[in-house]
């Protein structure tokens, strides 16, 4: 996705969150959790400092996604066309 696709709104909502704890669903299977450090507009991505890989598994008797396995990453960066969805996790 070239970044004239990506509305402006996206990039207002990451910056509003640097800083952060995300976590960054790249497929059904796939993502990083990690602390929102940076935001690029060319090429349109993040930078997710203290990152893990994450494994959801489903199964037929709990379709929700949980997280089954992690693997640290340290740094990372992720192109933005290929995020599926982001979401802001809570410090409890």
């Amino acid at each position: 996705m070239p970044a004239e696709n990506i509305p402006p709104s996206i990039f207002h909502m990451l910056e509003k969150n640097v800083g952060r704890k995300l976590l960054v669903v790249l497929s059904q299977t796939y993502g990083f959790e990690g602390t929102l450090a940076a935001i690029t507009h060319d090429p349109p991505g993040i930078w997710l400092s203290n990152a893990e890989a994450v494994i959801f598994r489903t199964t037929i008797a709990n379709p929700l996604p949980q997280i089954a396995g992690r693997e640290d990453r340290s740094e990372i960066f992720l192109n933005l066309s290929a995020v599926q969805r982001i979401e802001v996790l809570h410090q409890g």
